[in-house]
């Protein structure tokens, strides 16, 4: 009597939106918006009308156990399983999605070309909802078992990955090398003869000299990249200070605006822990957090207190969002 879609219409209206997570052969649609349920959204592939998206799941593995290199697995389907070298070999076109359980450094060019072919690039924010998942469907500890439990992990736990954050990224993991590296020598420099302990202090000298200049080069792309970044620096009176500078551009880039502040504090670790579980929380962005509010307030670290950290958190939470939202308001020119 026409009070709703034939038998036909419902069909191919069940056939374009699968469930959320689901394995089904779906992973290629007909101007998909959604990398997973199909709905639109702004930071989800957007494909032209009549295009059709793939979404490609991928596992990065090593090539072999203590061996170079590691051996990127994927798939469209959870069926038919390909094996490349580069995220640049694998078959993604604009509109298209990789979804990546992890990104390794030597992996950071290959992700930078698909960016700039269009494809988005999506990783898991906690490798630890990879293994229970995988538990809880019981799939093999595979490249392909890792695949098929990344399917069905919602999609919440991905972070869209730009070219900003994948180069800062790779800076950023030099300078944090240097800085353990310098702390290693530190703590050894205190338990060592007086002899030993002018050798080192040499080496110290000469690694704080590297971070330095290493520093200054995060800074100067920081503020390229990131416009919040030079009002920012400003605001908190670093712009002498490398080490402070250093520490906001890290901040800065592994900063999500689109999160409330409560879960951007979360994710530093600035809340009361519940008893009996463990804190999860990003210790070297909060280590990072703790340079910065010493430097600002010119303290020493033993003087540091929570509340003086979420402060400063906050105020770079609030400038992010506010440049970001600023600029999304601006009408596009043309």
């Amino acid at each position: 009597m026409g009070l709703g879609p034939s038998g036909k219409a419902m069909a191919e209206m069940v056939v374009a939106a699968p469930a959320p997570g689901s394995m089904n052969s779906t992973n290629s649609i007909m101007g998909a918006g959604d990398g997973f349920g199909c709905l639109t959204s702004p930071d989800k592939a957007q494909a032209p009308m009549g295009k059709r998206v793939n979404r490609f799941f991928c596992d990065v593995h090593r090539k072999a156990k203590n061996g170079e290199g590691y051996r990127i697995t994927f798939t469209t389907d959870g069926v038919t399983f390909r094996h490349v070298d580069s995220f640049t070999d694998i078959p993604a076109t604009a509109g298209d999605t990789v979804f990546v359980d992890a990104i390794p450094l030597q992996h950071t060019d290959g992700l930078v070309e698909l960016l700039r072919r269009g494809v988005e690039v999506y990783y898991l924010r906690r490798l630890t909802l990879q293994k229970r998942k995988r538990e809880e469907h019981r799939f093999p500890k595979t490249a392909k078992g890792d695949i098929k439990t990344l399917m069905m992990i919602d999609p919440r736990w991905f972070r869209k990955v730009s070219e900003d954050f994948l180069i800062m990224r790779k800076m950023i993991s030099v300078y944090r090398a240097l800085l353990k590296t310098h702390q290693q020598l530190e703590n050894k420099r205190k338990s060592v003869s007086e002899d030993e302990r002018n050798i080192l202090k040499a080496a110290i000298r000469a690694l704080e000299k590297q971070m330095n200049e290493m520093a200054k080069k995060i800074a100067e792309e920081a503020g390229r990249r990131y416009p919040a970044y030079n009002k920012l620096v400003k605001e908190l009176g670093i712009d002498e200070n490398t080490t402070a500078m250093e520490a906001l551009a890290e901040i800065l880039t592994y900063l999500d605006p689109s999160k409330s502040f409560r879960k951007t504090s979360n994710l530093l670790g600035l809340f009361k822990p519940i008893h009996g579980r463990k804190k999860i929380y990003d210790g070297r962005l909060r280590r990072a957090l703790q340079r910065l509010t010493a430097s600002t307030n010119n303290i020493r670290s033993l003087r540091l207190t929570a509340r003086l950290e979420k402060e400063i958190l906050a105020k770079i939470w609030r400038t992010y969002r506010q440049e970001i939202q600023g600029r999304l308001a601006i009408p596009a020119q043309g």
